[in-house]
Order: structure tokens, then sequence, then C-alpha cells
């Protein structure tokens, strides 16, 4: 590791290859703690190549525990979160919102790095038990049109991570692969990312895999959409700037995404909205990321009727029936 680290601080960048050996080696406990941070504080401090994060990728999924649900076609709805904004659990009502409209989703999701509740805190605190059975995985995804793939679970190398992400307390590369890396490999998928830069790189790779996505990032530093500021959308078909008004909504003040001080908060919040009884800001948020998400599976369908259909999910509380049958599969 020291090799490595001189390598870096002299500005020097690696090939996929070698990107990919040094996670493994993360992976295989190879380094320790202190060499680890090191390392992770280098790509804090300059941007990430796209080789790199090829490499980065291919390290991690190459040791994931897999989970084949191809015969469900499920979408995954997932941000790259570190945008260090501590707003509500916005894609992971969103996922349910989705689910409760009828398509299947495989959630990728992890602890908050950057915030107090990242998608596994808050669904931990609400009861969901973290699942790694394929057959159970199938069971939730077929009578919930919903499971949970909790990161550290599949992924050995952000079990080796974890803990040195949450004293850094700051986003790191790991941010960045959450959304490549879904141990289900899902070909539709909507991917919130906290920089343009990134959304480019996410656009490459998606495009070489044949995948139908949405990559969200909104211009005022948020993985998703907000109706704070115009949000950058970039699909197989079109790049466009979207907002407020393009969903018939108002645009909203950042002070009304609050996610909470504690898990219970965050988890309060969640389960006020995913009752139907949000706030105007909190449900019109959800219901804009919804109709993207929805429109992302289906491309066919006009915003109008993406969030038709969201709304029906959020307000017949479909969403909140997804929630619960996934809950009492165990």
């Amino acid at each position: 590791m020291k090799t490595i680290l001189e390598s870096l601080l002299t500005h020097k960048t690696f090939t996929k290859e070698e990107a990919k050996q040094v996670l493994m080696d993360i992976a295989l406990g190879n380094y320790n703690s202190s060499q680890i941070a090191s390392f992770l504080t280098v790509f804090i401090m300059r941007n990430i190549t796209l080789e790199e994060l090829v490499g980065f990728r291919e390290a991690l999924l190459d040791l994931c525990h897999k989970i084949d649900l191809t015969a469900y076609n499920p979408m995954d709805v997932c941000g790259t979160g570190g945008d260090g904004k501590n707003t509500f659990n916005i894609s992971t009502l969103t996922s349910f919102v989705v689910a409760g409209a009828g398509i299947p989703v495989a959630k990728h999701g992890n602890y908050g790095v950057s915030s107090i509740s990242g998608s596994s805190n808050v669904l931990e605190t609400l009861g969901i038990v973290f699942q790694t059975d394929e057959n159970i995985l199938k069971q939730q995804i077929k009578e919930s049109n919903i499971c949970f793939l909790h990161a550290p679970l599949f992924h050995p190398a952000m079990k080796t991570v974890g803990p040195i992400r949450k004293e850094l307390g700051i986003k790191t590369f790991f941010n960045m692969l959450g959304p490549l890396v879904n141990p289900a490999q899902p070909k539709i998928q909507m991917s919130g990312v906290f920089s343009l830069e990134l959304a480019r790189m996410y656009q490459y790779l998606l495009q070489q895999e044949n995948s139908q996505y949405s990559i969200i990032y909104g211009l005022d530093g948020f993985d998703e959409v907000t109706l704070t500021d115009k949000t950058k959308l970039i699909t197989n078909d079109c790049e466009q700037f979207v907002e407020a008004k393009e969903f018939n909504f108002k645009n909203i003040e950042y002070a009304n995404l609050y996610g909470g001080e504690t898990l219970e908060e965050a988890a309060l919040i969640f389960s006020t909205i995913i009752d139907g009884k949000g706030t105007e800001s909190q449900n019109n948020v959800v219901l804009a990321n919804s109709a993207l998400a929805i429109k992302t599976y289906y491309n066919h369908f006009t915003i109008e009727e993406s969030l038709d259909m969201a709304r029906e999910s959020l307000f017949d509380l479909k969403a909140k029936k997804a929630f619960n049958i996934l809950k009492e599969i165990q």
C-alpha cells in the first residue's frame, strides 16, 4: 500500500486493472484501516477517472454475492448519497411508490455516511430485516413488488470499509459506486448522482451495457429531483433540464426537505409520508421522483401518466401496502 499511496500522492492515476486489483486486496483484508483511510482520502482530494471507476466497479461485482432476479425484470431507484444535504429518504420512499404502482424494484442501499439516515438506517429502524437468501428475496419481490439489498451483506469490500467510511463522515468513491453495483444487476435503473461529471461517467457505462436508464443531477447539488432548482435529466433518448413546472408543481424551499436529526425522527418522517400524510412539499418531491422512475420503466409513458400512477400508489396507500408486505416476509 505504501507504494500505491506514494504513486497517488504524485498525482498518478490507476489503469482499470490496477484499480480493480487494489480494491480486491482491500476486500480480502490485505490492508489495515489506516492504510485504507489514507487511500480513500486521496480520492476525496482529487476526481476519480473513468478507468478507475470501471476498475473499482469490476472488483466489487466480481466479489459480490449475486442474486438472480431476472425473471421479474426489476428496476433500481438509487442515489449515490454523499450530497451532504440531510434530506428525508426521498429515493427510498420513491422505491415503495414505484412498487405500489406495480413495477418490480430491487432496491440497493446502505447506511448513511454523510447524513443521519441512509436507506438501510431508516428501513432497519422501521423493522425491515435485511435478507441475503435468494428464495426469500424472490418471495418478497413476487408478493410486494420490492426487495431490499443491503450493500454490506453482498459486498465484502463495502463491509470492510464501512466503519472507516463512517469515521471519515464524508463521501468517498464508494458513494459513486453504489448505484452501479446492485447485486441483482437490473437492466433498468434511475440513478441520482452528486455531480455532472459523475453523471457523464454513468451515461457512458450504462450505454455500454444497453441499460434502460435515467440519470439525475440536481443543479444545486442534490442526487435527486428536489423541486428546489432545475435538475439535469439524462436518459437513453434525450438530455434535458426538468423543474417543478414540468410536474405542475411549485418550487419549494430547501428547508422543506429536512430529514431529521435522529434515526427516530427520520423514520417518523418516512412513516408519515408513506401513510399519505406528508406535507405538500414532501409529497410533491416523492411524486416527481416516482413519476420519473415510472417513466424510466415505461419509457413510452408521459409525465402526466406517470404522475397519475404515482399519486394512486401514494394516496391509495399501495406504497404502504408494499412496505407492510415486505416487512412481513422474513
